[in-house]
């Protein structure tokens, strides 16, 4: 009997099984950034004990930078004491840092791949809850805590429980206007947001196969909104192609070479799954959530659902959802207004997400009263932006272009919503609080669909554009 991807990586990554039943795992690769990494190195410094595989760890700041410019030392002080420890750490234990400035900086889940750090058949490990965007690639790769931080650093390796696999199956072409954000969303849709606790979900389907690596990344981003640890595609020529000719990609006959491993820990034909979910991608329109988790969304000429609809475990929190959106049951979410449009964030801030957002405004003006931004997920994606002159098509609609980080997708920087503004966002987690306002509140779709709504000023119907 053949095997799935992610139990052939996870046994060849295996250092031994532990007493409690974890697996002593070691980690090919461990992203690292300003927020979760300078409480592991002080764990680390306070114990005495170096970093094992310097070589294998690689750095970056996002969280915290400011976007509007990001000229040294910041304005908010402590930002700037989290940015110099982790330049300090990454000088001291002889870390790969890409700084700001360097040409090469950007948020942590965008550079990786970028760089050609993420390859098939890794384990990989960081401190962000949504590294599961690596598995695109057909890795094995999940968020940890600060002290699982300082375990890799001291280690590279960790003690997890193995995971059960669902294969979750999308066949079928995707309509006009509906991209791979409004697949993900209405995965978590159907599966629910605690649906794959204990899972990770191997993606799977014509739907995947004809995506683009891009795409893919978007879709494993949110993996870990559904509930599952792990996310993943298997790789294939598509992957192939993406990462030929990238800075840390094998180079030469290494490449061809590795092509063959690579294709090789792919799922077998006759691979076991302990669950298997299968879902029409005909199905799918453009999505928009309504509530606090990405598992509250309908497509954007449904309307929202009646309290009756729900589950009795998960009808308290629609209410809470409803009274906190000023949302009402039966309400349409299209033409709700809004005051906030973001493009950005570890989901969607890629060339071809903004190239797609920037088809959308062209020639168009963003609605009086909004507030627009649009946020590369990494200096290389600005440059390559402006080369194509997007950055000037999204300036002419009244879009500010900013620097690359992780921006209003979390309020750890100073793009933040106000009072009880309504965001129409590309990020992945619309939680009350998230952007920044315990108040303001956010509705999370695809970059084009955030794009089209800024310039209506209200949730619009992309394809109508």
């Amino acid at each position: 009997m053949g095997e799935s991807l992610f139990n052939k990586v996870w046994d060849l990554h295996a250092v031994r099984e532990l007493p409690t039943g974890q697996t002593q795992l070691f980690i090919g690769l461990h992203l690292v950034h300003e927020v979760t990494s300078p409480q592991g190195f002080q764990m680390l410094h306070d114990a005495d004990l170096g970093v094992l595989c310097p070589e294998r760890t690689f750095a970056t700041v996002d969280h915290i930078v400011p976007t509007d410019t990001h000229a040294r030392p910041l304005a908010d002080g402590l930002a700037e004491q989290m940015l110099q420890a982790l330049e300090r750490n990454a000088k001291r234990h002889g870390i790969e840092f890409f700084d700001i400035g360097s040409g090469d900086q950007g948020i942590v889940h965008v550079i990786g791949p970028e760089q050609g750090l993420t390859q098939p058949g890794m384990t990989i490990a960081c401190g962000d809850s949504h590294t599961s965007t690596h598995g695109a690639f057909g890795a094995v790769a999940f968020g940890i805590g600060t002290t699982q931080v300082r375990d890799v650093l001291a280690t590279q390796c960790l003690a997890l429980a193995r995971p059960a696999v669902r294969r979750v199956e999308v066949d079928g072409p995707l309509g006009p206007g509906v991209y791979a954000k409004d697949v993900v969303l209405h995965v978590i849709r159907v599966l629910g947001i605690q649906g794959g606790v204990g899972y990770a979900y191997e993606f799977a389907g014509s739907t995947f196969d004809a995506m683009s690596m891009e795409e893919r990344m978007t879709v494993c981003n949110m993996a870990i909104e559904g509930g599952a640890r792990v996310g993943y595609v298997n790789p294939d020529e598509t992957t192939f192609d993406f990462l030929r000719g990238r800075p840390h990609a094998p180079a030469g006959d290494d490449f061809e070479n590795a092509i063959g491993w690579w294709r090789s820990m792919a799922s077998d034909a006759d691979a076991p799954y302990d669950d298997r979910v299968a879902i029409d991608a005909r199905q799918i329109g453009p999505t928009v959530t309504w509530g606090i988790n990405p598992g509250q969304s309908v497509g954007v000429d449904e309307t929202l659902p009646a309290l009756s609809e729900f589950p009795d475990g998960d009808r308290a929190t629609a209410e809470e959802a409803y009274g906190h959106m000023g949302l009402r049951p039966g309400d349409k979410i299209l033409g709700t207004k809004i005051d906030v449009a973001f493009i950005g964030s570890c989901t969607n801030s890629r060339l071809s997400d903004l190239r797609e957002a920037a088809r959308v405004v062209r020639g168009r003006s963003v609605a009086p009263g909004v507030r627009a931004l649009v946020v590369p997920g990494s200096e290389a994606i600005k440059r390559e932006a402006e080369q194509e002159g997007l950055h000037e098509v999204f300036r002419a609609a009244g879009f500010e272009w900013r620097e690359a980080g992780c921006s209003m997708c979390l309020a750890m920087n100073p793009d933040k919503l106000v009072g009880n503004e309504l965001c129409a966002s590309s990020s992945n987690r619309n939680f009350k609080g998230r952007q920044g306002s315990p108040t303001g509140r956010t509705l999370l779709m695809s970059p084009a669909m955030v794009a089209a709504a800024a310039v209506g000023g209200r949730v619009a119907d992309v394809r109508d554009l």
